[in-house]
């Protein structure tokens, strides 16, 4: 490729992000160097910004630059309604996607002991006391139908044990439009399991 270390280094710096290969993010530092210098401070200078401001919410754990995201600060969202999720990412998709207008929880994974990741990781002594806090009356757990979620949905209908929070799941099965004969097995056994009147 080239004899400069700092390019190698460039190189290696993006590949930490998902979907980067080592093709890709030397297509996009020969852009950047060659087309686009502008750009790479611009990104540099913003991502350095980023990486020292951007914190997480006190009360949902979402990323925000606040001691409060824009969702919790809110009084226009209805706190009786929670909806537990993976990642800050997933949020975005479901304000996009729904008119839910809850509150939400971001765990930051799922239970994984064999990766280190357990309970204290996820935050769940915080959605703990959320839970038995009297303010919310319905939990919307929306987190992956995998080995790892279903744990993770278990472990937190146990702390959900004692109050008086209805614990809902997000619907998992055959996605809209698509072809029985396309869908893995899996996913059709759990649609079938899943299946509701009409």
């Amino acid at each position: 490729m080239s004899d400069s270390d700092l390019l190698l280094d460039l190189v290696e710096a993006l590949r930490c992000l998902p979907g980067i290969g080592p093709k890709s993010a030397q297509r996009m530092v020969f852009h950047l160097l060659e087309h686009d210098r502008d750009a790479g401070r611009h990104l540099a200078q913003v991502l350095a910004e980023a990486m020292a401001r951007i914190g997480h919410c006190r009360e949902c754990r979402t990323l925000t630059e606040r001691e409060l995201c824009t969702l919790c600060a809110s009084s226009a969202r209805d706190a009786s309604l929670l909806c537990v999720v993976e990642q800050p990412s997933d949020i975005a998709a479901i304000e996009q996607a729904t008119d839910y207008r809850g509150r939400y929880f971001v765990l930051g994974g799922r239970l994984s002991p064999l990766d280190g990741i357990g309970p204290e990781e996820l935050g769940l002594e915080l959605l703990r006391e959320r839970l038995h806090a009297g303010v919310v009356c319905e939990t919307i757990l929306a987190i992956s139908p995998t080995i790892e979620g279903s744990a993770t949905s278990q472990y937190i209908s146990e702390l959900a044990a004692g109050s008086e929070v209805r614990l809902t799941r997000i619907a998992h099965g055959v996605p809209l439009g698509g072809e029985l004969e396309l869908v893995d097995g899996g996913t059709l056994a759990h649609a079938f399991a899943g299946r509701t009147g009409l």
